[in-house]
C-alpha cells in the first residue's frame, strides 16, 4: 500500500513529505485545510510557520518523531492543531498528522475562567465577613450600633456566598444530567402558576402587578417538575426584580401546532415586563456564567450571574429554545419554547 492510498483512510488531515522535501501526498481532510493544489510544493511554502517548519527539519535530520503546534487561520475562526511529525521507513519522506484540538484547548480556557470567576465570586464577601470581624474585634468592640450594623452586613454576605454555592452546585447537577431527555408527562400549566404564586408576596413588596394568563387548564409536556419550576421561578423574579420598574409583570402560557424552533407541536411561556430593557449588546450573552448587565446592581439584589446559564441548560435538557427579545425603554420578553412530544 502506498502513501498515499494509507493516509486517505485516515479521518483527521494528514500530509506526507516526499524524500525531495516537496508533499507528495494529501488526504481529503487535508486537502481543505491547505487546498489542493500545493501537491509538489516545498513543504516550507505550505506550512510556512517557523515552530513547525523547524520541528520537521528537525525531525528530517534525526529520524526521531516529533510533536508540534500549528495554527489554521479559517474564515469563521482560528484552529488549533496538535501536529504529529514521523519519519518513514527507508528515507521514503516524512508523515505528517494534524489533530484538531480546538474543542480541548477552549474548555480549558473555559475552566479557568470558571475557577477565576468563582474565586471572585467568593473573594469578595470572604473579604468584606474577615474585614468586620476584625473590626468588631477592635474599634467597634463596644459599639452597640455599630456591630449591629456589621452583623446585618456579614448576614447578607454570608446568604450572598449560599446562593452562589446552591447554583454552583444546580448548575453542576443540570450539566450532568443534560444528556437525559424528560419522559414523564408533567402538567406544565400547574408548574407555571405554582411557581408564580410562590413568587406573589415578592411582585408585592415591590410594587409589581403580576399577571399569569392561560394556565386555566393542564398543559401538558414531557418534563422534569423541579428543573422547569426552577426555570420558571427565575425568569419570573428576574422580571420582577430587573423588570419591575414598570410595574407590570406578565406570564403567559399557549401552546402551538407546530413550532419551527421545535420541528413540531410545542408550548410557549413567556414572560414578559414593561422595565427599562436591555441593550442589543447585551442579549447574546446573556447565558453566560457570571455574565451581568449591571454587575453592581445585580449583586445588590442578590444575583450570582448563573441564574440563566443554568435555565438555558434545562431548556436544552428538554430539547427546547430559549429567546430573548428586548428594547431599551420598553421591556424585555424572555420565552421558553418546549416540545409536548
Amino acid at each position: 500500500m502506498d502513501a498515499d492510498t494509507f493516509i486517505r483512510a485516515i479521518p483527521m488531515p494528514c500530509a506526507v513529505i516526499g524524500a525531495d522535501q516537496r508533499l507528495a501526498a494529501l488526504n481529503p481532510a487535508a486537502e481543505r485545510l491547505f487546498g489542493g493544489a500545493v501537491l509538489g510544493r516545498h513543504y516550507a511554502a505550505v506550512f510556512r510557520q517557523p515552530a513547525l517548519l523547524d520541528r520537521i527539519e528537525t525531525v528530517m535530520q534525526t529520524r526521531v518523531p516529533a510533536q508540534a503546534r500549528h495554527i489554521a487561520s479559517g474564515e469563521a475562526r482560528e484552529r488549533l492543531y496538535d501536529v504529529s511529525i514521523t519519519p518513514l521507513d527507508a528515507g521514503m519522506g516524512t508523515i505528517l498528522a494534524f489533530d484538531d484540538v480546538t474543542a480541548l484547548e477552549e474548555a480549558g480556557e473555559m475552566r479557568s475562567e470558571f475557577v477565576a470567576n468563582v474565586s471572585h465570586e467568593l473573594r469578595t464577601p470572604l473579604t468584606a465577613i474577615s474585614g468586620f470581624v476584625e473590626t468588631l474585634r477592635g474599634p467597634a468592640r463596644d459599639d452597640a450600633a455599630a456591630r449591629e450594623h456589621f452583623l446585618k452586613i456579614m448576614e447578607s454576605e454570608t446568604r450572598r456566598m449560599h446562593r452562589l454555592v446552591d447554583d454552583l452546585l444546580s448548575l453542576a447537577k443540570v450539566e450532568d444530567t443534560e444528556g437525559l431527555r424528560p419522559t414523564e408527562q408533567q402538567d406544565v400549566a400547574e408548574l407555571l402558576l405554582n411557581a408564580a404564586l410562590n413568587l406573589q408576596g415578592q411582585a408585592d413588596d415591590r410594587l409589581v402587578q403580576l399577571h399569569v394568563r392561560g394556565c386555566d387548564a393542564p398543559v401538558m409536556a414531557p418534563a422534569d417538575p423541579d428543573q422547569l419550576t426552577q426555570v420558571f421561578t427565575n425568569l419570573i423574579e428576574n422580571a420582577i426584580k430587573y423588570g419591575g420598574s414598570g410595574g407590570e409583570v406578565t406570564v403567559t402560557l399557549s401552546q402551538v401546532q407546530h413550532d419551527p424552533r421545535l420541528r413540531g407541536p410545542g408550548l410557549i411561556v413567556a414572560v414578559t415586563d414593561k422595565g427599562e430593557g436591555i441593550d442589543e449588546r447585551h442579549l447574546g450573552r446573556l447565558t453566560e456564567r457570571f455574565y451581568r448587565v449591571d454587575d453592581h446592581r445585580s449583586r445588590g439584589m442578590g444575583g450570582t450571574g448563573l441564574g440563566l446559564a443554568i435555565v438555558k441548560h434545562i431548556v436544552n435538557r428538554h430539547r427546547g429554545r430559549l429567546r430573548i427579545e428586548s428594547t431599551p425603554g420598553q421591556g424585555s420578553t424572555f420565552s421558553v419554547a418546549l416540545p409536548t412530544r
